[in-house]
């Protein structure tokens, strides 16, 4: 069973927020509000904010360019994940990907499951793991984000979570890239 570690030190990790929407600004972008502040609540820092229409080439641009940024950790996008032709943010993350997290997909789903039934079946949430930094492709509603947050990535983004976390494997993440 998970539990929390309380004789270790909370780190916080630095994360960055894309909304991939053609229609949604910064005004009424209930997703990614509802992403800033669960990471603010948890103690994580906010390192980048941005929306991004749903290109594939926009958004994997701009994941690239986190990825690349040293003050990015965790890159989490809201949005495009569905079935439609415009969903394509699924496609960017794994143009950008090293490896895949294919049991984040697996475990939203389950925890979906809980929530909507089998209209789960339509999230294509993913996650992966590129330049060090972790990515994860969230569906684009407020309630898909909070059981992402609540039931997964807090978890996993905390390094006293037991038995074992992401961040508590960082500084591996790109450990290939160092050697000879």
């Amino acid at each position: 069973m998970s539990r929390i570690d309380e004789t270790m030190a909370f780190v916080p990790v630095r994360i960055a927020v894309l909304t991939v929407s053609d229609t949604r600004t910064a005004a009424d972008d209930r997703s990614g509000d509802t992403l800033v502040e669960r990471i603010a609540g948890a103690g994580h820092v906010l390192a980048a904010r941005g929306i991004v229409a749903d290109d594939r080439a926009l958004i994997a641009a701009q994941l690239r360019e986190w990825i690349a940024d040293a003050a990015v950790d965790v890159i989490l996008t809201t949005g495009g994940t569905g079935l439609t032709g415009r969903d394509v943010t699924v496609e960017a993350h794994r143009d950008v990907y090293e490896k895949e997290i294919e049991a984040f997909g697996t475990v939203f789903t389950i925890v979906s499951m809980q929530k909507i039934g089998t209209s789960a079946v339509q999230s294509r949430a993913c996650g992966g793991v590129a330049g060090g930094t972790y990515l994860f492709a969230l569906p684009g509603s407020p309630g898909a984000c909070r059981d992402a947050w609540d039931e997964i990535l807090r978890w996993q983004l905390d390094i006293r979570h037991r038995p074992c976390n992401f961040v508590e494997i960082m500084p591996r993440l790109d450990e290939h890239l160092r050697r000879k």
